[in-house]
């Protein structure tokens, strides 16, 4: 019992660690937290893809995937190119403030439009791919049999994390009343997304 309860929280605290990290998938779950639009769905789709990467992951997939740098590098340039565009719309909003203000209906789109994106944050970041499959399963492998459960440690780090910030993002919804505050808001996330998408397509 020891032993795993060891594993799974070298798991937690290994995975918290990766997770935290600021990034374009952290700051989409925020803003949507903020705005309280599909949250739910939202926190769902970051927390069961990093499950299924992490299980990958400690299955040892990650070997198999480097017979194939070149899906990584297809990955890179798409990936690059979406959080280009967003970053885009981002910026767009600073020098339109009142779109930020509006309903996310009107101004983000349907809840399916938020779903896609977070999907496509999600999946077309090779940095998510680094972290949990190739990283935590480099670690976990040298936990042995105890590799599942340092695996589920880091799963479950996922889920109190996305949780957390998707649902405890609505804390500063008072703070953001004002077009002012969300122009700073967004001209964050818009330098974010920008540096990350040419970061990934000049890694390419």
């Amino acid at each position: 019992m020891t032993a795993s309860l060891t594993a799974a929280a070298a798991g937690f605290g290994t995975g918290l660690s990766l997770i935290v990290a600021i990034g374009a998938q952290n700051a989409f779950v925020l803003r949507q937290g903020i705005r309280r639009h599909a949250v739910l769905p939202v926190v769902g789709i970051c927390a069961l893809s990093d499950a299924v990467l992490i299980a990958l992951g400690v299955g040892g997939v990650g070997a198999v995937v480097v017979a194939w740098p070149g899906a990584l590098t297809a990955v890179g340039w798409i990936g690059g190119a979406f959080l280009l565009c967003y970053g885009a719309l981002a910026a767009r909003r600073v020098f339109r403030p009142g779109e930020a203000l509006r309903g996310d209906g009107e101004a983000e789109g349907s809840r399916r439009r938020a779903v896609l994106t977070c999907l496509a944050m999600t999946w077309l970041n090779p940095h998510v791919y680094l972290d949990t499959v190739f990283l935590l399963g480099s670690v976990a492998a040298d936990r042995g049999a105890m590799r599942w459960t340092f695996g589920l440690g880091a799963v479950l780090a996922s889920l109190c994390w996305f949780t957390a910030l998707g649902f405890g993002a609505r804390l500063l919804g008072r703070f953001l009343a004002r077009p002012a505050a969300w122009r700073v808001l967004d001209g964050l996330v818009a330098a974010m997304m920008i540096v990350l998408g040419i970061t990934l397509v000049a890694g390419t």
